[in-house]
């Protein structure tokens, strides 16, 4: 998949104080999004502007592009 994941954005959740407990709970997130980021599976705008807001960053730090070129 050409765009993927910078960081890991669970273990990153969990350092600004987040447990997939919490996302839970205040219904922040929900546990198919989670698994996906698990996963490394793309989630929608809506949730990468949620973690954008909850780790005070830009889409840009948490994604980017990568050439599936093999030449």
């Amino acid at each position: 998949m050409p765009i993927k994941y910078k960081i890991n954005i669970v273990s990153a959740l969990k350092e600004a104080g987040y447990s997939t407990y919490r996302l839970r709970k205040e219904k922040l997130l929900s546990e198919s999004t989670i698994q996906k980021f698990r996963d490394g599976d793309l989630v929608s705008w809506e949730n990468l502007s949620t973690i954008c807001k909850l780790l005070n960053c830009q889409p840009g730090d948490l994604v980017e592009y990568s050439s599936d070129d093999n030449a």
